[in-house]
């Protein structure tokens, strides 16, 4: 007489199998618990974040505006309305030695020392990147000067301070970058999602232009482009973004290709949805995992462009506070080591967390359990 045997973490015959108390866990919250295990990029990435929002507020903390003035009973906000753009701010009612460009740096000191109720103060960092500190009595000689006591990172070659120019410049390169990639990837999705999905001579056609606009040279278009007009942020952005979509496009060519043929897509038609609905809603979700995890490489290419570009002299114009536009200064006087260190290695850091980061998210998307990350 045979008896039956409970298999390996099976329940015995008539035993009711316990039910599981653990909730269903979607694969986008799957994706992100892998990518914060992934401790390198998930410092990064808090690193990276928290400098941006930090840099949001510079006006604050960089600035050679006071954050307040006491005066003759009144009280002004001479940053907070920089910040907010009004021009029209409360300082030209103050008398006749702070009408305009004051130097509170010296006005917080002469109130000071007067004692009294008046009083100002200036924001952690008192100096703004495009102010030149040439009169600065504790600089001395001729510019750049080595970093000290309130310089940190000291001057450049026009006297402006270096660390204000590098922390304006890191808000500028990334928000240059964010803006550039999302211009690319609108493009780039809906080129590469219509070819892919229709196929045929749309896809042939399409590809051939995508080929013929892939070979106008970028260099001597950007080139062209800035004797015409002055470049700005927005300007450069939407420039590149309309050269760098084409890699974007292989991508989600290919994506669509592959998914089009599942059987999803074909239940999809056969309950008569629209092909805007199947592209977008049915297809796109499952196409867009290479392309996230190629996105912090394009950011990295995007704030390497804008160096290049600042670096050439075509990138911002002066004195936009740009870190090619200090690199080239490095560039230009080697012996000064604070203008090659300081600005190299800023750059250095900032691509370095953005690749970590790249790097965590390639392996949170990435369907295998096991990878060589690991």
């Amino acid at each position: 007489m045979s008896t039956a045997t409970a298999q390996p973490n099976q329940p015995p015959p008539g035993v009711a199998r316990p039910e599981s108390n653990e909730e269903p866990v979607s694969v986008l919250r799957r994706r992100w618990r892998k990518f914060r295990a992934m401790k390198r990029g998930w410092y990064s990435f808090v690193v990276l974040i928290g400098l941006f929002v930090i840099t949001i507020f510079n006006p604050l903390l960089v600035n050679n505006r006071a954050l307040i003035v006491r005066y003759h009973g009144e009280t002004y906000f001479p940053a907070v309305a920089e910040w907010l753009g009004d021009k029209q701010h409360p300082a030209k009612t103050f008398d006749q030695r702070i009408i305009g460009e004051a130097n509170y740096r010296q006005l917080a000191a002469d109130l000071k020392a007067a004692g009294g109720d008046d009083w100002a103060l200036m924001p952690p960092y008192p100096y703004h990147p495009n102010e030149s500190l040439l009169d600065d009595p504790a600089l001395e000689g001729p510019p750049p000067h080595k970093p000290q006591a309130g310089h940190w990172f000291g001057t450049d070659d026009r006297g402006r301070d270096v660390f204000a120019r590098l922390a304006y410049g890191f808000r500028i390169s990334i928000s240059f970058a964010l803006f550039t990639v999302l211009i690319e990837y609108l493009i780039g999705m809906s080129v590469g999602a219509v070819v892919g999905f229709f196929g045929g001579r749309i896809d042939f056609y399409g590809m051939r232009f995508v080929e013929i606009w892939a070979a106008i040279p970028f260099l001597y278009t950007i080139m062209i482009v800035t004797q015409i007009i002055t470049p700005s942020v927005t300007s450069l952005g939407i420039l590149l973004g309309l050269f760098n979509w084409v890699g974007i496009t292989y991508y989600m060519r290919g994506e669509y290709y592959r998914e089009k043929a599942k059987d999803y897509v074909a239940a999809a038609i056969a309950q008569g949805e629209s092909r805007p609905s199947i592209m977008f809603s049915h297809i796109l979700p499952n196409a867009l995992t290479p392309i996230i995890s190629f996105a912090p490489f394009a950011i990295v290419g995007s704030v390497t462009v804008l160096v290049s570009l600042d670096f050439l002299g075509f990138g911002l114009p002066a004195p936009t506070p740009s870190w090619g536009e200090l690199v080239n200064q490095g560039h230009q006087n080697l012996h000064d080591w604070h203008l090659v260190a300081f600005p190299l290695g800023a750059l250095f850091v900032t691509l370095m967390l953005v690749v970590f980061i790249g790097e965590a998210v390639r392996e949170a998307f990435d369907p295998k359990v096991f990878s060589r990350l690991r």
